[in-house]
C-alpha cells in the first residue's frame, strides 16, 4: 500500500523508511512535486495534521506526516515548533545550532527533549487521523560533537550514553529516539487499520 510522506526532508524520510514494513510504500512528497504547506499551527499536532491533510489532498493518497522539534527547558520550550527555522526561514542546520548555542551561553540548566508527533490520514478530510507522539530526553551540549544525524543532533547530549545523538548510528538512534518511538506506535496502528 502506498502512502505519501508529507516531508521534503530526506534525512527524516530515511529514518522513517527504516522502521516501516515494506508493505507500506512511502513516496516522498517532493518526488510528486508537492510543495510543503505553510505550518501555521502552534503545536506539533496541528502542524503534522496540516502537512498530512495537504499532501493527501494534492496527491489523492493516504498520507503520513511528522512534526518534531527540540524543546529546551531554559528557553521556555524554544525552539519548539520553529526548530527547523529557528535562525530564519531558510536557515541551515548549522545556523540553527549556532543560534541555539548562543542562546544557551552562560546557562547551566541544559535539560531538553526532542519531541515528535506522527500523523496518518486516509484522505484529506479523515475525521479519525492516527496520531502518535513521543519524547527523547537529553541535554544541550556546550559544543557540537559527532558527524551522524541531522538538525540539532550534534548538540543533543545523552548523559546515560555519554555522547550526542550525532555520535549514534542510525540503527541505535532509531531504537531510542523520539521519532523511532512514535513511529513504532504508528506502525502498530497502521497494521491494525490495514491488515495484510
Amino acid at each position: 500500500m502506498q502512502f505519501v510522506l508529507a516531508s521534503s526532508n530526506a534525512h527524516k524520510a530515511d529514518e522513517i523508511r527504516t522502521l516501516v514494513p515494506d508493505r507500506f510504500q512511502l513516496v516522498l512528497q517532493s518526488s510528486l512535486d508537492v510543495e510543503p504547506p505553510d505550518e501555521t499551527g502552534v503545536t506539533f499536532v496541528e502542524n503534522a495534521l496540516i502537512k498530512a491533510r495537504y499532501a493527501a489532498q494534492i496527491t489523492g493518497l493516504p498520507a503520513i506526516a511528522d512534526d518534531s522539534g527540540l524543546c529546551v527547558d531554559a528557553l521556555n520550550g524554544a525552539p519548539g515548533v520553529h526548530s527547523a527555522r529557528y535562525a530564519g526561514a531558510s536557515s541551515t542546520d548549522h545556523e540553527n545550532v549556532e543560534k541555539l548555542l548562543a542562546a544557551m551561553k552562560g546557562i547551566d540548566r541544559r535539560k531538553a527533549r526532542f519531541y515528535c508527533v506522527l500523523v496518518s490520514v486516509r484522505h484529506a478530510n479523515d475525521p479519525m487521523p492516527l496520531i502518535t507522539e513521543a519524547a527523547w530526553n537529553g541535554e544541550i551540549a556546550r559544543e557540537p560533537a559527532g558527524k551522524a544525524g541531522f538538525g540539532y543532533d550534534p548538540v543533543f547530549y545523552l548523559p546515560d550514553l555519554s555522547r550526542t545523538a550525532a555520535e549514534l548510528t542510525m540503527s541505535d538512534k532509531n531504537k531510542i529516539s523520539h521519532r523511532g518511538q512514535a513511529l513504532n506506535q504508528l506502525v502498530s496502528k497502521l497494521i491494525e487499520c490495514y491488515p495484510a
